[in-house]
């Protein structure tokens, strides 16, 4: 089975471009999986049902299930892009 492709990603954020939106909480629709990548630096990740954090970076991108509330924090220059999925996606 081929790893499914994402329908839509968002432009490459960084530190300063990140839109607020991103870092408050917020969550995908019905039948959305995100997966958040970091291209270069680090993002925490931060779930909040169940609360958990994740420290993401290039070798660790960070899954969405749909209507999952969270949100994502800069902890050291960075960029990094959402995509977007109608199933679950491969890490």
């Amino acid at each position: 089975m081929n790893a499914p492709t994402p329908y839509r990603s968002t432009p490459v954020f960084d530190q300063d471009t990140l839109p607020a939106a991103l870092r408050a909480r917020h969550d995908t629709k019905a039948g959305v999986w995100g997966m958040i990548r970091v291209i270069e630096g680090q993002l925490l990740l931060s779930y909040l049902d169940p609360p958990s954090e994740i420290m993401l970076d290039p070798d660790r991108p960070g899954p969405i299930l749909p209507g999952q509330p969270h949100f994502v924090t800069p902890v050291v220059p960075m960029t990094m892009r959402v995509d977007f999925y109608d199933r679950p996606p491969v890490g």
